[in-house]
């Protein structure tokens, strides 16, 4: 008779006398635990499958009758296999223990557990576009588990967006009767700046332009997170014309960089000199545009 030594209530962690909600419970914080698409551990599929079918089974009454019944048969066929053997020759066979099935109280019944694991932590983390365009390493200090103030070094990926998570393993609440700890999830905010607007992975920027050099187009240098880059203003921009750089935005290590927008705002001088006045009248007299007739 073929014998099924899998232990579903071992597999999720739960005694055999948990209640379906129990049962639900540890699967759903298993299964958070050791899904692929979080834990990159070896063995951690397998893991993951095996809760799921621990789960399909006890978490459905018929089926869960069913697997009981058939360990009991199990654990009845090995007691008597093993209480048919005899003693070795010259030997007197001593009194057979039989197990009791799995369904009844008793020893079996206090198997070793994994113990149930710690929560999973969420909290925000401010960083700057700079930061967040070329990555490193950060330290920072968040409320622990505990709620004292903790210290936690931080390595921030490279192209990092506003709402992405960074996943620290094992820096969540602890676990009990000795399970893992969770882990903490710090949820990025780009802090405000000066001089950079950040959408997505998109960065917006200002550009001040003489109003010559907006005039007459000219070669002038603009500062971005990943540093200066040239850019040829075109002849007779406007303030708010925009002007792309594309993949000069947030970098994106798995797809596509954003791009830089840099928006035109001419500037006059403050302070004329005599010179510049004189020119200045000069181009009032001979200038035949209107900025009002196209308003």
């Amino acid at each position: 008779m073929p014998v099924d030594t899998r232990d579903y209530y071992a597999d999720l962690g739960v005694p055999r006398t948990a209640r379906r909600e129990e049962v639900r419970r540890a699967y759903r914080t298993l299964a958070r635990l050791h899904h692929p698409d979080v834990n990159r551990e070896p063995g951690a599929e397998e893991r993951f499958k095996a809760i799921a079918e621990a789960y399909q089974v006890l978490s459905d009454p018929r089926r869960r009758r069913d697997y009981d019944a058939s360990q009991a048969t199990a654990d009845d066929w090995l007691g008597s296999l093993f209480s048919g053997l005899g003693a070795a020759p010259g030997r007197q066979a001593g009194p057979q223990r039989r197990r009791p099935p799995y369904n009844q109280p008793g020893p079996r019944d206090q198997a070793p557990q994994q113990g149930r694991p710690g929560a999973d932590n969420q909290a925000g983390f401010a960083v700057a576009v700079e930061d967040a365009y070329h990555g490193g390493r950060r330290t920072v200090t968040l409320p622990g588990p505990t709620g004292r103030p903790r210290q936690y070094t931080v390595d921030v990926p490279a192209g990092v967006a506003e709402g992405q998570r960074i996943r620290l393993a094992g820096q969540g609440a602890p676990g009990s009767d000795g399970g893992p700890s969770g882990d903490l999830y710090l949820v990025v905010h780009l802090s405000p700046h000066p001089r950079y607007k950040v959408h997505g992975r998109d960065i917006m920027v200002e550009l001040p332009v003489a109003p010559w050099e907006a005039a007459l187009g000219a070669p002038v240098q603009v500062q971005t997170p990943g540093g200066p880059v040239r850019l040829d203003v075109p002849p007779g921009s406007s303030s708010g014309r925009r002007l792309r750089l594309r993949g000069k935005g947030l970098p994106n290590l798995r797809g596509t960089a954003g791009d830089l927008y840099v928006k035109v705002r001419i500037v006059v001088p403050p302070n004329l000199s005599r010179r510049e006045r004189r020119l200045y009248a000069e181009l009032a007299a001979a200038s035949t545009t209107d900025p009002r007739s196209t308003a």
